[in-house]
């Protein structure tokens, strides 16, 4: 007689780890919200019709995107970490655009000099003082102004729209109100070409400063230890304190660092401009805002796909149409609620 033997491996009993195991599920990657980034672009190519121009207004608009998103980066950081509705967000902003103004104005011979490298150092050295300052900014902004309103988001709205008025005029005071030119360095004008598709230089500086910060960020909230400490802390805050951290300390680490990176910011927006005036941090406020509601309030990576959308179709429509420019964001906001209506990548899902 002949006897099969059957192959099939038995079930693992109910209450093995085996089976455990195979009861989680495994979390996937969103590849959604990317795909509308796609959708923008190549909707835009048959309307444009010129591939040079397209890819023209194509990098200018990831530029852009990229700006706002370090601008936005921040704000985001304080909300999604902190639970703080900072509206005062702009004040920094402003302070480091002014800031770069008064440094690279000290350095005409560096930002005069054909040599790129010259004009590179110039620029670094404008961020970094502009990030400083807002830095400390930050702090005594969180200690006056934000730490008596925790948890308070009414009051939280209200006050720091107040600090941020006040911020406006100590501008006036330091700066003065009129405009200020912050022209490009001479290195960093004119543009480059990238087949028939000519895109100006600092457009390309400010994709990539966008992205290093974009992988830094992600670098330090998932793969070291204090974004590890800062996670936790938001989820029980008790539970980590009894293990001996100071969650107060890493909060206003975050707060810092956000109003730090508000001044970077600041500092790219004003030579993305070139001009710079004591409502500039006011002006970029709303689009801020549009962002973070897009990408899905306290997301980073949404934020980040939030900005670049923003950006693509600000220069899209600009091109297209420029009066339907003026309210592209907003419509672009309110197509992604209805398809979302907690944004792009909503924290909670993650």
């Amino acid at each position: 007689m002949n006897t099969t033997v059957s192959t099939t491996p038995a079930a693992p009993a109910a209450n093995s780890p085996v089976a455990g195991a195979q009861a989680i599920p495994k979390s996937q990657f969103d590849w959604k919200p990317l795909g509308l980034l796609a959708a923008l672009a190549l909707a835009a190519l048959p309307l444009v019709g010129s591939p040079s121009t397209w890819i023209t207004l194509t990098i200018a608009g990831l530029a852009m995107g990229l700006i706002v998103f370090i601008i936005a980066s921040g704000l985001t950081l304080v909300f999604g970490l902190m639970d703080v509705l900072n509206f005062g967000h702009g004040v920094f902003i402003a302070f480091g655009a002014f800031v770069a103004t008064s440094v690279l104005g000290g350095m005409t011979g560096w930002t005069t000099s054909p040599s790129l490298w010259a004009n590179l150092v110039a620029v670094f050295a404008a961020m970094v003082v502009a990030m400083s300052v807002t830095g400390a900014l930050g702090l005594a902004f969180e200690r006056l102004i934000v730490r008596p309103v925790y948890g308070q988001h009414l009051k939280q709205i209200l006050i720091t729209m107040g600090g941020m008025i006040v911020g406006e005029e100590l501008i006036k005071v330091i700066w003065g109100p009129q405009q200020i030119p912050l022209p490009l360095p001479e290195a960093l004008r004119g543009a480059v070409l990238i087949g028939d598709a000519a895109v100006e230089k600092y457009r390309l500086l400010a994709v990539v400063i966008g992205l290093l910060v974009f992988a830094g960020l992600l670098y330090a909230l998932n793969r070291t230890k204090v974004g590890l400490l800062i996670r936790a802390g938001v989820q029980d805050r008790e539970m980590v304190e009894s293990l001996g951290y100071r969650i107060r300390r890493l909060f206003i680490g975050v707060f810092v660092a956000g109003s730090a990176l508000a001044g970077l910011g600041g500092v790219m927006w004003g030579l993305y401009q070139q001009t710079v005036v004591p409502q500039i941090g006011a002006q970029v406020n709303v689009l801020i805002f549009i962002v973070i509601i897009i990408g899905g309030l306290g997301s980073t990576l949404g934020c980040f796909v939030g900005a670049l959308a923003v950006g693509l179709l600000a220069n899209y429509t600009g091109f297209l149409a420029p009066k339907v420019a003026l309210f592209s964001n907003i419509g672009l906001m309110v197509a992604v609620l209805l398809w979302r209506p907690r944004g792009l990548y909503p924290v909670t899902n993650r």
